[in-house]
């Protein structure tokens, strides 16, 4: 508990929020890899996910993939890149490192909305004499909106952990303050640093998390409402009782 007040101390000591190694300027190269990251990887992702989903095409090469993907120590995976692109481009190498990670969640959540729609919809709408571009953008993406935020919600809690790691080769963000503290032993400079990152996951959690609920085509909600209220009706008296 003593450490706990000495961390919260640490964090709010104005002193700490100044400079060009203050907990605002790390913070904000935090917040900029993780955007950068996850926006970049939803260009390389969503389009695929969302071909994959439509097609029926590519799902096998897509999981074997991402299975990969998701396999690589991202620690591992950085220090490669960094060694390969040379010391001169640890951005650009740190930057790759992060898209590859965010990519398997975003994929997945991309086509998995489109495998999660009802055939009978599209067939529906294929024979109301829609083209194949009208049921992508008209039926499968705003119905499989929601599982692609789940999936965003996913790559960008990854990618803010992961982030942390940028600081081993001298990149800056919110890792910074917990390996100082960890060579300094100022363990409350790590506590301070850990908690920093839990509280940006968190509210980015959240605000994507209202963004996910939002993301669900209000008939849908309703439906699913009305057939849960339906079925009820439906019950035997003594499941009803029971229930």
């Amino acid at each position: 508990m003593n450490l706990l007040s000495e961390a919260i101390s640490w964090l709010f000591a104005p002193e700490q929020w100044e400079g060009k190694d203050g907990l605002q300027a790390l913070l904000g190269q935090h917040l900029l890899f993780t955007v950068l990251s996850v926006l970049i990887a939803g260009v390389i992702a969503i389009p695929t996910g969302w071909a994959i989903g439509h097609t029926g095409k590519g799902r096998e090469i897509a999981v074997a993939a991402a299975g990969i993907a998701r396999a690589v120590p991202s620690f591992g995976l950085l220090i490669l890149l960094v060694l390969l692109f040379g010391v001169t481009h640890k951005p650009a190498a740190a930057l790759v490192a992060f898209v590859v990670l965010a990519i398997p969640s975003l994929l997945a959540g991309a086509y998995t909305g489109f495998e999660a729609i009802d055939r009978k919809t599209i067939d529906a709408a294929r024979a109301m004499g829609m083209t194949e571009w009208q049921v992508l953008l008209k039926v499968e993406i705003p119905l499989g909106l929601s599982l692609l935020v789940g999936g965003l919600r996913a790559a960008t809690l990854q990618v803010v952990a992961t982030v942390t790691i940028a600081a081993y080769v001298n990149l800056g963000g919110l890792g910074l303050p917990i390996i100082t503290g960890l060579n300094l032993r100022r363990f409350d400079m790590v506590l301070g640093g850990a908690l920093m990152v839990a509280v940006l996951a968190l509210l980015l959690d959240l605000v994507l998390a209202i963004a996910q609920k939002a993301s669900v085509p209000r008939g849908l909600g309703h439906r699913k409402t009305t057939t849960k209220n339906h079925d009820a009706d439906h019950l035997p008296v003594q499941d009803k009782e029971l229930t």
